[in-house]
């Protein structure tokens, strides 16, 4: 009988991708496959893209468990914010809604956590100790909190209030784009974010994500830090592989509800 293995799917803003997930190296067990993003992106048509994907893997997946993860804040199965998707998942019992289109246990997550996850057990932060803070530059600061190998759900750092502005606003990503900072001027304020997020939680390892640590090496050496600062390893893979870690090995109680 043929090996079967965890599917993750990563919902984004443009784009919504899933693959197979080997446990045992973190790698993909297939090629991924990636579907736009409906333009009214609300849960049921989202919805109907991630049972595209469950489908196109349903031989490699048959039996496991999915993992999905979403720009969102999500407490008890239930979609509290929407970052780069439609108002309307505000409010939305995601578990509840996966798991029945889907027929399948399902379990949601927010993206930069699932990275987080991923980047713990496979990437930059593992085998590391105590506090793990991971950040993710992009549109926004996403965060993860991760404290003692166990994930601190739906950490939102990167709406830090930091000298009158939403710490995002200055220092993320599209900051530097937005504003034409040169690597330096950005890593001025990167230093006032990490910075202050050290004086609040004194972590032990902090990673960064995000399409921009490709780049690392143009800015993290400019930050000076009581935390080694290093950048993420598994690039656009966290979320996927995040998403499959978590739902086999801390299924949402909603999702396995629904399953029962």
């Amino acid at each position: 009988m043929a090996k079967t293995y965890p599917l993750g799917v990563d919902v984004g803003g443009s784009g919504i991708k899933g693959a197979p997930v080997d446990l045992d190296t973190g790698e993909f067990a297939a090629e991924r496959l990636r579907i736009d993003t409906p333009k009214e992106s609300t849960p049921d048509a989202v919805a109907d893209v991630i049972a595209q994907i469950v489908d196109h893997f349903k031989d490699e997946t048959k039996g496991q468990p999915i993992g999905v993860t979403l720009p969102a804040v999500i407490t008890h199965g239930i979609v509290r914010t929407a970052a780069n998707i439609d108002s309307s998942w505000i409010g939305t019992n995601i578990d509840e809604l996966l798991s029945e289109r889907l027929g399948h246990p399902v379990t949601v997550l927010n993206d930069a956590d699932a990275a987080g996850v991923a980047e713990l057990h496979y990437g930059a932060a593992r085998n590391a100790d105590g506090l793990v803070v991971m950040t993710t530059l992009g549109t926004g600061i996403g965060t993860a909190l991760l404290n003692e190998g166990a994930l601190v759900r739906n950490s939102e750092l990167g709406h830090l209030e930091i000298d009158g502005h939403d710490a995002e606003r200055k220092a993320a990503d599209s900051a530097r784009d937005r504003d034409d900072l040169s690597w330096q001027e950005w890593a001025q304020r990167l230093q006032r974010y990490y910075s202050h997020v050290e004086d609040l939680l004194w972590p032990d390892l902090i990673v960064v994500g995000g399409g921009v640590s490709k780049k690392a090496d143009k800015f993290l050496p400019l930050l000076h830090l009581r935390a080694p600062i290093v950048a993420a390893q598994l690039q656009n893979a966290a979320g996927i592989v995040g998403a499959a870690w978590q739902a086999t090995n801390h299924p949402s109680s909603g999702a396995q509800a629904k399953s029962s």
